[in-house]
């Protein structure tokens, strides 16, 4: 306790005093920061992907990526929604394929190694999500022949002939996450202040703005948002709900995880089927064992924070323009509006002006 007392009188000592208490953090603010690191995390294969990591298959999905062959009318491809230049992203509140889509384009990046993808979790791996774009018929509307008549070379350069055209589509998806696994956002701001609050680095520290360090002492302490936005992705992979609309129009509902749930089971796709490389199905234990529940309704995707700067519109509606809107949201939320048979971690934080124009540059920052 009296070295820690000390190392913090020395930190304090490096700032200049109107400054200091922007960098004070108690122990258990200081712990939590750095769960958020560090970062870049290291590469690790996916075994049910014998892709991965193949600098081959890395190749032609980038290849792939920006193919329209890709699409049944050879008019759209994977980056017509998901623009490098924007995070990956389309910057409108929801998709638009061949038709329009019900939910916000999610920014690709930082994909390795999650438990789920998508807004509902019906994937439970990076192949799976990357093929149900292609055959969706509101998005590419594509099929497992159309893309063996156009691709066999491209495909059996890499994978060898496949057995059935099932096959050849899901070698398809594995060259596309196989590709995709290589998006990663940067470092940014936030971690090297995060690096240099580890190492009791103060000069360092002090290059942080102010203002992110406020509203990173809110993000973590009384906001709560590290309850859900934790670890170096700003992430448990899981879900949930957030007071916003999961109705579409006046006869239909997003049904969210609920509707997630569903689809994964049914796939033939998910992790226990026969399309998985990881014979010992050693990453399959979630998908068999993830329970439907009522609560699910409703529920969707935590996203990752990272360059979430850089991906507006926000939520899975894409119903919210900017940052200072989410952060607004968070600050005035509705109870009557969440679930109420779970543990309720939300509650609204009443933010004064200062203290959301913090947490909108806290996050900036990363």
């Amino acid at each position: 306790m009296r070295a820690a007392a000390i190392a913090l009188f020395g930190l304090l000592a490096a700032f200049p005093a109107q400054a200091a208490d922007q960098f004070v953090f108690d122990q258990a603010e200081r712990d939590a920061i750095l769960l958020h690191g560090p970062w870049p995390p290291a590469a690790a294969p996916d075994p049910s992907n014998r892709a991965s990591g193949d600098p081959a298959a890395v190749a032609l999905g980038q290849k792939l990526f920006f193919d329209i062959r890709l699409s049944r009318d050879n008019d759209r491809s994977c980056a017509t929604c998901h623009i490098p230049a924007q995070a990956f992203a389309d910057g409108r509140p929801r998709g638009e394929g061949i038709r329009p889509l019900d939910r916000n384009t999610i920014a690709l990046a930082n994909l390795q190694g999650r438990r789920w993808y998508g807004w509902d979790g019906k994937s439970d791996s990076l192949w799976a999500q990357s093929l149900h774009p292609i055959v969706d018929e509101r998005e590419l509307a594509a099929t497992g022949a159309l893309l063996r008549d156009r691709l066999a070379p491209e495909h059996d350069a890499v994978f060898g002939p496949a057995d059935d055209d099932e096959t050849f589509l899901v070698d398809i998806a594995k060259a596309l996450a196989a590709y995709q696994e290589t998006l990663v956002t940067p470092r940014r701001p936030f971690d090297d202040f995060r690096d240099a609050l580890e190492r009791g680095d103060a000069a360092a520290m002090a290059a942080y703005p102010a203002a992110a360090a406020r509203g990173l002492k809110l993000f973590v302490g009384r906001g709560q948002c590290a309850v859900c936005h934790f670890g170096p992705a700003f992430s448990n992979g899981e879900f949930d709900s957030v007071g916003i609309n999961f109705f579409l129009g006046p006869d239909g509902v997003d049904r969210g995880r609920h509707g997630g749930i569903t689809a994964l089971r049914a796939s033939p796709f998910n992790l226990l089927g026969r399309h998985s490389d990881d014979d010992t199905r050693s990453t399959a234990g979630p998908t068999r064992h993830v329970a439907l529940l009522h609560r699910n309704w409703g529920e969707f995707a935590v996203p990752s924070l990272r360059g979430v700067a850089l991906s507006a519109p926000y939520m899975h509606d894409g119903s919210l323009a900017t940052l200072a809107d989410v952060v607004g949201h968070y600050s005035q939320i509705d109870l009557d509006r969440l679930h109420q048979d779970g543990q309720l971690i939300l509650q609204p934080l009443r933010l004064t002006d200062g203290e959301l124009a913090d947490l909108v540059a806290f996050l900036e920052t990363l």
